[in-house]
């Protein structure tokens, strides 16, 4: 006899326990997402403004993808390939960097002795099937620009793409050549949306566009929907420079630690490109007035704070919740 499912699943735990232990944001613009198809993605995912949230299963793929990676450094080795998996960084400047799978010294069959950049990835079924017909220039372009630019960093002018179908264990390589052109494009392209301080347009204003329907940033882009978070990146007063830091004009240009970005302060303002509302600036400089829907409600200090309207922007203002502030000083918006 089976015995009933319990309500609280060994499955779900596990999940939960992986989505309690998520990674933050990453702080640079990575190489990785260098060739991604949408500029305003690229510029909303480095200012932490819309977040792509995984679940636990989501989770425990992706770890299952970075395990891979030592299994295939072991049989590279086992077949006299030499491979240091070192982790090797690459900084370009302006928050544009990223970590190398390996660096081939030489052992390579069809190049013994040519040295080759690394990267290594697992694919669905579908994925590798697609791979397999196409390329990895034509089936996975961000994977083909991340080579060159690693290629780029690292003065090495071959690569060594190594797939692996989760599916099946089948393994598909393909070595690629430098190509500098494509290198310094989207090297140049990531320093420069790094930089912006406004967000660039959309690929495309239909929410029906193929590569716009499954973006975490949908909703916030064809639904007028404003950002959720509240953190220095989406801050008004925050702004990116080109030595990589992150400077708060609210507070004489400090360089803002890195920890700190995560959380902000009190006199967050929010970055006017990620809301759809429309905006009165203040006199004093420090805060800011959002006309959301018939109310008129101001952002800074001392007044709405920043995590307050974007965790309900439809009650701040509202008779009850001038209210409770006015009886339980302190009071704030949570949901």
């Amino acid at each position: 006899m089976k015995l009933p499912e319990p309500m609280n699943t060994i499955s779900s735990l596990i999940d939960q326990f992986h989505e309690s232990k998520a990674e933050k944001p990453r702080g640079h613009m990575g190489c990785s997402l260098l060739g991604h198809h949408c500029d305003r993605w690229l510029w909303l995912n480095f200012r932490w403004a819309v977040r792509e949230e995984f679940e636990g299963r989501i989770l425990r793929l992706f770890r299952r993808g970075q395990n891979e990676e030592d299994i295939i450094i072991r049989d590279l080795r086992a077949i006299g390939i030499d491979i240091r998996s070192s982790q090797r960084r690459v900084v370009f400047g302006s928050h544009v960097s990223g970590s190398l799978d390996g660096i081939i010294e030489k052992g390579v069959p069809e190049a013994p002795k040519k040295r080759h950049v690394a990267e290594f990835k697992t694919h669905s079924k579908k994925s590798f099937e697609d791979l397999l017909k196409n390329g990895v220039e034509k089936s996975k372009f961000q994977h083909f620009v991340q080579m060159q630019v690693y290629m780029h960093g690292t003065n090495i002018d071959r690569a060594l793409y190594l797939a692996v179908c989760k599916d099946d264990d089948r393994i598909y390589t393909e070595r690629v050549c430098y190509d500098r052109e494509i290198a310094e494009k989207y090297i140049k392209r990531g320093q420069e949306l790094a930089l912006a301080d406004r967000m660039p347009p959309p690929i495309s204003t239909d929410p029906t566009w193929y590569q716009c329907r499954f973006c975490p940033a949908h909703s916030f882009c064809h639904k007028a929907e404003p950002t959720k978070h509240a953190n220095c990146r989406t801050c008004a007063h925050s702004t990116a420079k080109a030595d990589s830091t992150w400077r708060c004009e609210r507070h004489d240009g400090q360089i803002i630690p890195p920890a700190f970005q995560h959380k902000g302060c009190d006199d967050h303002v929010i970055h006017p490109d990620l809301v759809p509302w429309d905006m009165i600036a203040s006199e004093d400089g420090h805060s800011v007035m959002w006309k959301i829907g018939d109310r008129v409600i101001e952002n800074g200090p001392n007044a709405y704070k920043s995590r307050e309207i974007v965790a309900n922007p439809a009650v701040c203002g509202s008779d009850i919740v001038e209210e409770a502030k006015r009886l339980f000083p302190g009071a704030e918006v949570v949901g």
